[in-house]
């Protein structure tokens, strides 16, 4: 089948012949991109969108992102946090400024940004809201994806995420995603945070109820429990403000950050929060060799500048509005169901009719690169450089594959 669909099946079965198979990637080999574009080894070009979900929010190659990471690649890459280099106050300003915060926590992804979380919270628990020792718990959400690391598969509720990589960290209750009364009512004296995504991008993205949001927020304000958010892929401006939790006028105790922070260049994750919180830390206690290093500070600081702008949150709100018009206009062809917000959308196809990985095959065949996830639902998260024209095209060749 490979073999069929790709002009270079060798480079593909070179790649499967060494590399443990923990992905199921789309049978094209990239070499180049630019903006929106990706570019195979054959010189076809692809309109990319999943934006590497959402890391690459400021599309390929950003000229800005590339300069920095240029600039900086000719004095200074790496001191471990062992030393002070000049880039990382800069960020770790300019980044507590744009989330409001007092105190930024630099890693390098945002499995690592979910694991300090964690690990805050329960050290918070302890030392302020007085837990007894090794008794906190956190509350999480069904449907959550926050990362692959052992602790965190434990309160995945993904069996393949999940399933033989036991034995599983305790400290987890897991509510249904969008009930307030359940997750109140799982909240007890040891309860250090609730941990929940604004917009659960692995399950569809999946937006809650009007109102839940808020609500969270009342309950852990009322019971003393961190309100943490995980805008790792739905936050730095993909749903049309600088943070998910923007929409329902929400600010969490804490934001886990990731994907886009890097531009598209290095991996670069964060946790922010105030002083009150993340001020438990103490020399090591909690660290990273890579974590907050020049090269990733220099370009994540002209992540944030970018976002200070406003300009990609105006993209994503005009043009994620075209798109869902578009992707609307599908429902009853081929479309059962269609959710988002922003540019940021998730496709329920008709079962009958194809899976989310047939669909996938057949839009790459067309020039379009996606995502499924969960049978036959597809993610599109297109960067935020792309254009009105692109939108369209996107959403023809959509239409053209469920027509068969």
């Amino acid at each position: 089948m490979i073999e069929d669909m790709l002009r270079t099946p060798a480079a593909v079965r070179d790649a499967e012949r060494h590399t443990a198979h923990n992905y199921h990637p789309l049978p094209v080999v990239i070499s180049s991109a630019e903006g929106a574009w990706l570019t195979d080894v054959d010189g076809r070009r692809y309109l990319d969108c999943l934006a590497g979900y959402s890391a690459l929010n400021f599309g390929h190659r950003h000229p800005t992102l590339i300069r920095a990471a240029h600039e900086q690649l000719d004095k200074l890459t790496l001191t471990s946090r062992a030393f002070i280099h000049d880039q990382f106050a800069d960020f770790c300003r300019e980044l507590a400024a744009l989330c409001g915060k007092d105190l930024v926590l630099p890693m390098n992804t945002g499995a690592e940004a979910v694991e300090t979380g964690i690990k805050v919270a329960r050290k918070w628990g302890y030392q302020v809201k007085g837990v007894a020792p090794d008794q906190a718990n956190i509350v999480v959400a069904e449907g959550n994806f926050h990362g692959r690391t052992t602790t965190i598969v434990s309160f995945s509720t993904d069996a393949d995420a999940r399933a033989d990589f036991g034995p599983y960290t305790p400290g987890f209750t897991v509510v249904p995603y969008g009930d307030l009364a359940a997750l109140e009512a799982a909240i007890d004296e040891n309860t250090v945070a609730v941990l929940v995504e604004p917009i659960q991008g692995e399950q569809g993205v999946v937006v809650p109820p009007a109102g839940y949001l808020p609500g969270v927020r009342r309950v852990c304000t009322e019971r003393d429990v961190l309100f943490v958010a995980d805008e790792i892929q739905s936050g730095l401006g993909r749903t049309g403000t600088t943070f998910a939790c923007e929409h329902e006028g929400v600010v969490p105790d804490m934001y886990l950050l990731g994907k886009a922070l890097g531009g598209g260049i290095v991996p670069v994750s964060a946790v922010a929060a105030n002083a009150d919180v993340l001020g438990v830390l103490r020399p090591g206690q909690h660290g990273s060799t890579f974590g907050g290093n020049p090269l990733a500070c220099a370009v994540a600081t002209e992540v944030v500048r970018l976002l200070a702008s406003g300009e990609f949150q105006r993209r994503s709100v005009e043009l994620g509005e075209r798109l869902r018009v578009g992707l609307e206009g599908l429902v009853g062809r081929g479309v059962v169901a269609v959710r988002g917000r922003g540019l940021w959308a998730g496709l329920d196809i008709d079962p009958a009719l194809m899976s989310g990985r047939d669909a996938c095959e057949r839009l790459m065949e067309r020039g379009v690169l996606v995502k499924d996830t969960h049978g036959s639902t597809i993610r599109l998260a297109p960067p935020l450089v792309i254009t009105e024209e692109e939108i369209d095209h996107v959403v023809a060749q959509l239409a053209a594959v469920l027509a068969g």
